[in-house]
């Protein structure tokens, strides 16, 4: 076990105050508490405050000095949120900055709006959780947060000092009481090993739910959607004889985002109860889409209420970011104003009693927390906000979407841990402007990659939708077959938005491969010269799956010998 060096302090009320390395530190306003405890596989740090009166806490920082005995080569980045591109990076590298004409539309989609987070090159920022990968390419030390109910934690890594700094999200908190700032544990070891040592600590119980095929009206029908479009692609399934464990219906069922009970009658007549009836006489869970938190301005709810919306300290309306389909700018609830809490408790109430659906995709999430509050931060709000869907939501099935992943931790069933998959590979524009959080397939392979430990810990992951229809894509066949290998070795929520009635015989044989590879058990994930290497188990086999996600070909290493990996290939390999 590595032994680092450490120095922690905190700025209150203006005043920088350096901390002993154990034991308490007294002021005349606080004290406070570092405690640093030896546990298997490495160390747990603690730091509480304890306010004698009230203060304002500006800062809660502790530095990890990494330069003795460092054969790391390699350090992961968790992204703010599910959207956000998380994976692993050189020391050479650098997270860009999103571009200031997108500032206004899009900087809090991801962590563009906070002021901690160090940049340029060498300087790899993460939220919750990081590692530090061995050269080895099989160990790593991993830094995590065991509290974020208190706070987000942020860890910045400096590659040129080889020093790593983990701060709480805390600028402006007001306390009068004592505040459980920081809990970190560091482990080395293997990642399946570490992982779950580091989610015993939260107590949580394994997720209930299994892992599960399903489709989504998204990504091939978007908003347009009807009542004719929705039953036809469930009758397609019954006729191909798939088996199908839930139908979601997604976006565009409601006359506006915010409006979630106003269901559009030019386009389901019959109502939405009808629509779930229909899908449990097949014998599947029925789904449905909303994003709670949020709400466009040619809402009722929006016009209506106003006083509802979240506002900054001049009173001015927050846009949580901007969406064409959405007329435009939309914004965010209050999540504490009482008349939000009890339309939104009717809102679930009818949808999964009154309507009979069984699970609630909940998008766009991170909206509920975009500032914080004199007396909360902005990872408290977050953790108030899923308390609150959850108790809401009962012992339905939550799919989690657009949510910073700490907070969600043990209180969705799903999580979407990656970016919307696009009709292309790369959405050009977004990225050009450096946004994170945008639609990409390539970010979202990447991610899906990247946070493979999650899975069957934290919620059951949700790797996005595979796509192997002909029309209405611009992927290859090759870049499909990618997308359903992985996401089906990775991630074990697997949902298409197809109309599978016009598949061919070779694109039904081919999702029925691929189906085989859910049960699998992910031992190890390396990133590579150009490519992925996957080591997985399944059905008591040993096998390696090999990945380029780039446009040029590559020569992968076999245990006997060398072989080429076209542009944009998957292979499964025996090991």
């Amino acid at each position: 076990m590595k032994e680092y060096s450490y120095k922690a302090y905190i700025k209150y009320n203006g005043k920088h105050l350096d901390l002993k390395p154990k034991g308490m530190t007294r002021t005349d306003e606080l004290y406070v508490d570092v405690f640093v405890d030896e546990i298997d596989n490495g160390k747990k740090y603690k730091l509480d405050i304890h306010p004698k009166e009230p203060i304002v806490l500006e800062k809660v920082i502790l530095i990890i000095d990494c330069s003795k005995g460092n054969d790391f080569h390699r350090i992961f980045s968790n992204g703010f949120q599910s959207w956000s591109e998380s994976r692993e990076y050189d020391f050479n590298e650098e997270i860009p900055s999103l571009m200031a004409l997108a500032n206004p539309f899009m900087k809090f989609y991801g962590d563009y709006h906070f002021t901690q987070i160090k940049k340029g090159k060498g300087n790899i920022h993460s939220w919750t959780y990081t590692y530090l990968r061995n050269k080895d390419g099989k160990h790593l030390n991993l830094w995590a947060s065991v509290n974020e109910r208190t706070g987000y934690t942020l860890f910045n890594y400096d590659a040129n000092k080889k020093e790593l700094t983990i701060e709480k999200d805390c600028e402006g908190l007001e306390l009068s009481h004592s505040y459980p700032a920081l809990e970190i544990v560091e482990l080395m070891g293997l990642d399946n090993p570490i992982f779950e040592q580091w989610f015993s600590f939260f107590n949580l119980k394994k997720p209930k739910v299994k892992a599960a095929f399903g489709w989504t009206s998204w990504y091939n029908y978007y908003t347009k959607i009807n009542e004719v479009i929705i039953l036809k692609n469930l009758n397609s399934f019954i006729e191909k004889n798939i088996g199908l464990d839930i139908f979601q219906i997604d976006d565009g069922y409601q006359e506006r985002v915010g409006d979630w009970l106003r269901v559009d009658k030019e386009k389901f007549p019959k109502g939405m109860k009808n629509i779930a009836d229909a899908i449990h006489a097949q014998n599947v869970k029925a789904g449905i889409w909303l994003a709670p938190f949020v709400v466009e301005k040619k809402s009722k709810i929006f016009q209506e209420n106003k006083d509802w919306i979240l506002k900054d300290e001049k009173g001015k309306l927050i846009s949580g970011g901007f969406n064409p389909m959405w007329s435009g700018n939309f914004y965010a609830l209050d999540i504490y104003h009482p008349e939000v809490r009890n339309y939104l408790s009717t809102v679930f109430h009818t949808l999964l009693i009154k309507w009979g659906f069984d699970m609630v995709k909940l998008d766009f999430l991170y909206v509920a927390s975009v500032i914080p509050r004199k007396d909360k931060t902005r990872g408290q709000i977050m953790s108030d906000a899923m308390e609150f869907l959850r108790q809401v939501c009962g012992d339905k099935i939550i799919l989690g979407c657009g949510v910073p992943l700490g907070p969600a931790f043990g209180l969705v069933d799903y999580c979407r841990i990656g970016a919307d998959i696009h009709l292309s590979w790369e959405h050009a524009l977004l990225k050009i402007v450096n946004n994170r959080e945008r639609v990409s397939t390539m970010v979202a392979m990447r991610s899906v990659l990247g946070r493979w430990q999650l899975n069957n810990r934290a919620f059951i992951n949700d790797p996005d939708v595979f796509i192997l229809r002909e029309k209405n894509n611009k992927l290859s066949p090759t870049q499909q077959n990618t997308i359903l290998t992985l996401n089906s070795i990775l991630g074990k929520l697997i949902f298409t938005s197809d109309d599978i009635g016009n598949y061919s015989d070779e694109q039904l044989s081919e999702l029925l491969s691929a189906k085989k590879w859910m049960s699998s058990e992910v031992e190890n994930v390396r990133e590579l010269k150009g490519y992925y290497e996957i080591s997985f188990k399944n059905d008591n086999m040993n096998y390696k799956a090999y990945a380029n996600l780039w446009k040029e070909a590559v020569m992968i290493n076999l245990h006997k010998g060398k072989m080429e990996l076209e542009a944009f290939e998957t292979i499964v390999l025996k090991s």
